[in-house]
């Protein structure tokens, strides 16, 4: 008898672990098959009622491919080409060790004659000026140069995704450097336990026209989701590695900016669900509805439904998300800021955000009030949240302190699509231990 309540008390604590994992859940009178199905990670799909990315016909990626259409890579060719075959028949891509899409560095993709120096002597602002920008530069020119260059960086380095696709990294270190994942027009992607290095561009253009000093203007996305519907991005982790801003040269009393966002959401695109990801290290983060006047244009208005939960946005300045349009549930989610903070939630055009039960840990001398960031008028739910411990009325303390800029309560609209909400407190310790590639089930 003692062995055998031994046995159900150390049965019943391997349950309960596994059902602590995202979208793994064994039964106990599984035949094995099922169990052997369940723990294959290339075939698991996004549970019910888990964020947007559930809704309707649900999302389950590649979860139906057969022998022939599951393969492996470990380079950015044999990636590509797994992307291609098939069409759109569901297919899984499993990822071994990180690839890297510019392992011959920005120099393979530098059109003859381009030379930055020529470029920065061209265009410096002592002799170009800041009133007009170099859109009518010709092809020969260092700026047409530039744009020649950039176009051969644009055909190396991005990859679009097809249809019923589940893209997996196998073990702790799988990933890509350098890469831009395109999720374009399509429906039902899954990408999970992946480690992105974020796209480096290579050749930024210089603006003179941007804000009154002039800016350099980058490309590539890690990840950009355009168009397209039901997609699941889970345990991922996104950072800028060994390119850090931080590093960045100033030209021109500018940062040479060689990063845009990690994941962006745009152009029409609906149902995703994003979770158990970490953001880290990086400026403009993510976006969600990528322009005021275009998307109306796109269709915008009723979609742009997304789901963030679990997620760690760990030192990142800003747009955590920024949100147009869409109807986003943003639960669960941890964020850890430095003294250069600027805002996590945007709240932009006719956006519905809902923002509860999430943690903050913000440095001394870095206010709540920042976390809230009004763009435009739309009304916002913030409800349940704690900062550094200690729960916290987010639209109160950002209309006290900044009352220019006062932010309507009550998105209007509830959520249901919800597996657990944990408690806010209880969220740095479960997402700072659980989120990010490496640490799936």
């Amino acid at each position: 008898m003692h062995a055998q309540r031994w046995h159900g008390h150390a049965m019943r604590k391997r349950v309960a672990a596994l059902a602590g994992c995202t979208a793994l859940v064994l039964s106990l009178t599984a035949t094995a098959t099922a169990q052997a199905d369940s723990r294959d990670l290339g075939r698991q799909t996004l549970g019910a009622k888990d964020g947007w990315g559930s809704y309707g016909t649900g999302t389950t990626g590649g979860a139906a491919a057969d022998a022939e259409h599951v393969y492996t890579v470990t380079t950015w060719a044999q990636f590509k080409a797994a992307l291609a075959a098939g069409g759109s028949a569901p297919k899984i891509i499993k990822v071994k060790g990180t690839i890297d899409a510019v392992s011959e560095g920005c120099d393979a993709f530098a059109a003859p004659g381009y030379d930055f120096a020529a470029y920065l002597k061209k265009y410096a602002p002592e002799t170009w000026g800041r009133d007009k920008d170099l859109s009518g530069e010709p092809a020969d020119s260092p700026e047409g140069l530039r744009r020649a260059s950039a176009d051969n960086q644009d055909e190396t380095i991005k990859a679009g995704v097809p249809a019923n696709t589940t893209i997996i990294g196998i073990g702790k270190n799988a990933g890509f450097k350098g890469a831009s994942l395109q999720i374009k027009g399509v429906d039902n992607v899954i990408v999970r336990n992946l480690t992105f290095e974020s796209p480096l561009d290579c050749f930024p253009q210089w603006d003179p026209t941007d804000t009154s000093t002039g800016a350099w203007n980058s490309e590539y996305d890690t990840a950009v989701v355009y168009g397209s519907t039901h997609v699941w991005m889970d345990h991922n982790t996104f950072t800028d590695g060994s390119h850090p801003d931080s590093k960045a040269p100033t030209y021109f009393g500018a940062l040479y900016q060689q990063h845009d966002g990690e994941l962006d959401i745009v152009r029409g695109s609906n149902y995703v669900t994003a979770s158990w990801n970490v953001f880290a290290d990086h400026d403009k983060t993510l976006m969600i509805g990528n322009s005021d006047s275009e998307s109306t244009a796109v269709g915008d208005r009723g979609k742009l439904k997304v789901t963030l939960h679990h997620n760690l946005f760990r030192n990142v300045i800003e747009r955590a998300p920024r949100v147009r349009f869409g109807q986003v549930d943003s639960y669960n989610n941890h964020f850890v800021t430095g003294q250069d903070y600027v805002y996590s939630f945007g709240i932009g055009k006719e956006s519905r955000l809902v923002a509860e039960h999430n943690a903050f840990t913000l440095p001394n001398g870095v206010s709540p009030a920042k976390i809230l960031k009004k763009w435009m008028e739309a009304p916002v739910t913030a409800t349940n949240n704690y900062v550094n411990g200690k729960k916290t009325d987010l639209i109160a303390v950002h209309n006290a302190e900044i009352p220019g800029e006062t932010l309507q309560s009550d998105a209007g609209w509830t959520p249901t699509l919800r597996t657990k909400a944990d408690p806010a407190k209880a969220v740095p310790g479960i997402v700072d231990h659980r989120a990010g590639a490496g640490r799936i089930c």
